[in-house]
């Protein structure tokens, strides 16, 4: 009998690619979707006649519990979350409902229908923020920086007192930053490789960014959902960081993404006060020595190749997104 899996932000990035990694591997899955006035469904399109979408949200306790009692999953990935760090400083409160109490209340709807489910909860690096070590561990004490980070520091803790109280078999994946094609264009990683394309092709002419000398830990999102996958294969529930141990700059980034396509950056970025943090993380890198020793698990795409694909599917995306406009010229 197949394995079931519950995925709550399958229509985001992670959920769309461990959609797809979980159907490879034969499992019935099932995507909880919100109600919202404005469809989202953009990366799960190609998987819309292998998944059964139901409607859930993490604000609504009584519709976790109501999907646990009728799909009865094996294992649940709770990867919804209000997810892009800037915006936590616009709407703190709402941050905090969905990435804490919404932990809270989907491991509580576990434990009430079926304290069997094994549990992954989506927690990032953001909550090492103002860095104590370099680099950071699982052991590293947490100094987040920013609402989102302070709610997932919640998420996690929450997650830890449900599987010591409980014996849930409940794990915390503290990834690092994971890019992909399927990334949001809010976040630089994306807005780059965007802007890239569009410049490319005479649509844009330049770049507004914020802090180029920020470091971050960039992995490929496809990479890291099979880490996610595998935490929830083992005898005992732990927590882990997934990274590559590699650590770049926004201006390597930008470099590498410019030199895609044989443009010189310089000519065309230009620093804009307003994409500042009101306090910035300065350098998040993972140590990911125990997700490699325990799981197994190695990152297969490097930051060069991950970057040189995102540009390419933006220059795709964008070329053919302005061809009927042209055509009717």
């Amino acid at each position: 009998m197949a394995k079931r899996a519950l995925i709550t932000g399958i229509t985001g990035q992670d959920g769309s690619y461990l959609a797809e990694l979980l159907l490879e591997k034969g499992y019935e899955v099932f995507g909880v979707v919100r109600r919202l006035s404005a469809p989202n469904g953009w990366r799960i399109d190609h998987l819309r006649d292998r998944v059964t979408l139901c409607p859930g949200d993490l604000l609504d306790q009584l519709s976790i519990i109501r999907l646990l009692d009728k799909y009865k999953p094996d294992e649940l990935y709770n990867l919804a979350a209000m997810s892009f760090v800037p915006a936590s400083w616009d709407t703190p409160l709402l941050t905090g409902e969905f990435n804490s109490q919404g932990v809270t209340r989907v491991l509580d709807a576990v434990r009430t229908v079926n304290p069997r489910v094994k549990f992954y909860q989506a927690s990032s690096s953001e909550m090492f923020g103002k860095v104590r070590e370099i680099p950071q561990t699982e052991n590293t004490p947490f100094y987040p920086r920013s609402p989102y980070g302070v709610s997932k520091v919640f998420g996690h803790y929450i997650t830890v007192n449900y599987r010591e109280s409980y014996d849930l078999f409940a794990v915390s994946g503290i990834l690092f930053n994971h890019e992909s094609p399927r990334r949001g264009l809010e976040f630089v990683t994306r807005k780059v490789t965007d802007g890239v394309a569009r410049i490319k092709l005479g649509l844009a002419d330049s770049l507004a960014l914020g802090n180029l000398d920020a470091e971050r830990d960039w992995g490929f999102a496809g990479d890291y959902v099979r880490a996610m996958w595998l935490m929830l294969q083992q005898p005992k529930a732990d927590d882990y960081v997934v990274a590559t141990g590699t650590c770049h700059s926004v201006r390597e980034l930008v470099e590498i993404a410019f030199g895609r396509v044989g443009l010189d950056w310089q000519k065309y970025v230009r620093t804009d006060p307003q994409f500042l943090r009101p306090a910035e993380v300065d350098q998040l890198i993972g140590n990911p020595a125990k997700a490699k020793k325990v799981l197994g698990w190695e990152p297969k795409v490097h930051f060069k190749q991950l970057v040189e694909m995102m540009v390419d599917a933006d220059l795709e995306r964008v070329a053919s997104s302005t061809r009927p406009a042209s055509a009717v010229r």
